[in-house]
């Protein structure tokens, strides 16, 4: 038993502020290769909980902190990947992969006594998300938000090449000869890139400390390894994923939300969409890929209802 228990670190505490009253518990809980850090925000209520599973990969659960405020009348849970935040980081690249990812997801709801939840995937967590659903049995899923969605991966490089494409002629040129040269880490490319991020990634300037936060806690070698170097220098083994054609396997309600700007855009994350038959898709204007950023209040509205249904 004592050796069972080191494997846990619980807090529970009382948050104050925007979530006055409200319960928060913190843990880690040992998966396939480590332990992963989580915490849940809110009481048990006869609503079904939120599980938060965050993108990258390899960019922490920090950046979606706001939708705690989904935890009113609900449990809302968020995790660290392994590999990044406050999640272990072995140096093994066997345990990068969509499996062993989903593999996390059962074992952190079992160890918190879930057995139906709802998934919210943003960006990569949409394609872990609808993984998950489509291959395990033992959790229920209720329902899928998927936010700034990537499941087709072909799609999404063509979508961010051509904004790439329509960035001033300077920064486009200097980023494909960087590439061309895989000379990632030169100052001008990050540059360059940064104004592909600013447009199309988070349109809030500048980026609020929760995005600053995620950054500093990336888990780069994860993030290389499975994506590439950027977002639109990708080599990394997602290269080729692709869900489009299992998309009409889902039966439960889904919502797609994406950004006007965002670089999973309207026009592909629509095309999700239309692969369910059970859908919602919704645009929110004047915001990019942290659409639950840049218009927090209108993604809190829109979830809320979509759960209400």
């Amino acid at each position: 038993m004592k050796k069972f228990l080191c494997f846990y670190f619980i807090i529970a505490v009382y948050v104050f502020g925007n979530n006055q009253g409200v319960i928060m518990k913190e843990g880690f809980v040992e998966v396939k290769g480590g332990k992963i850090w989580y915490k849940v925000v809110g009481e048990i209520t006869e609503k079904l909980p939120i599980l938060v599973i965050h993108g990258g990969p390899g960019v922490p659960h920090d950046y979606l902190e706001n939708l705690e405020k989904l935890a009113q009348n609900r449990q809302v849970i968020f995790y660290d990947q392994l590999g990044c935040g406050l999640s272990e980081k072995p140096n093994d690249t066997t345990l990068w992969n969509i499996d062993r990812f989903a593999g996390e997801i059962t074992v952190l709801l079992k160890h918190l006594n879930i057995n139906e939840v709802v998934l919210l995937g943003q960006s990569w967590g949409s394609m872990l998300a609808v993984h998950f659903y489509l291959n395990q049995s033992e959790i229920k899923v209720n329902s899928l938000i998927l936010s700034g969605p990537f499941l087709n991966a072909k799609m999404f490089a063509e979508d961010v090449r051509s904004m790439v494409d329509k960035l001033p002629e300077a920064d486009k040129n200097l980023i494909f000869e960087c590439e061309a040269k895989g000379d990632f880490t030169n100052a001008n490319y990050q540059e360059s890139m940064n104004k592909f991020y600013e447009l199309h990634v988070c349109r809030i300037n500048p980026f609020p400390d929760c995005m600053n936060n995620a950054i500093s806690k990336m888990g780069f070698e994860v993030y290389s390894y499975m994506w590439g170097a950027s977002e639109f220098s990708i080599y990394g083994t997602l290269k080729a994923a692709d869900y489009t054609e299992k998309l009409h396997l889902i039966d439960i309600p889904v919502l797609f939300t994406c950004g006007e700007f965002d670089e999973a855009t309207p026009k592909t994350t629509e095309y999700y969409s239309s692969k369910v038959k059970n859908s919602k898709f919704v645009v929110i204007n004047n915001a990019s890929h942290m659409h639950h950023l840049e218009n927090e209040e209108k993604y809190i509205k829109i979830v809320n209802n979509f759960l209400n249904l």
